[in-house]
């Protein structure tokens, strides 16, 4: 699992449903889950957990996506295999991990140095640690 470490800016609820939003690095990312444990307020500091797998990977994309949170990224380094690709991926000073099929890595022609965005849905993001 990925970890990004970020801080709480705003908590939208509507019962049980709760909308997150999060500063990582200057960029906002947004969490949707159903509990929130009532210590979570706007300041706290937490560490984001993102599987590898729930990351998407955009390359020359243009026009509306519904995807709550992309990342402008570079890729750092790629260990590509018979069937997945795993990619390492730099966004402000911070690495994570997306896997892909590797036909998708290659039908992109994606490369060490490319520049792309994570796109990452909203349901695919969970606090895994308070940290303030």
């Amino acid at each position: 699992m990925s970890k990004l470490e970020a801080v709480i800016t705003k908590i939208d609820n509507c019962e049980s449903l709760n909308i997150v939003s999060f500063d990582f690095s200057g960029i906002q990312l947004r969490m949707m889950g159903l509990e929130l444990d009532k210590t979570m307020q706007i300041g706290t500091k937490v560490l984001l957990g993102i599987k590898p797998t729930s990351v998407a990977i955009a390359k020359d994309i243009s026009g509306m996506l519904s995807y709550s949170n992309q990342i402008k990224t570079v890729i750092k380094s790629m260990d590509i295999g018979k069937l997945l690709c795993s990619i390492k991926l730099l966004a402000c000073e911070n690495v994570f991990e997306s896997i892909i099929t590797t036909s998708s890595a290659k039908r992109m022609n994606l490369k060490v140095g490319d520049s792309v965005v994570a796109l990452i849905k909203a349901n695919e993001i969970s606090i895994v640690e308070v940290l303030s």
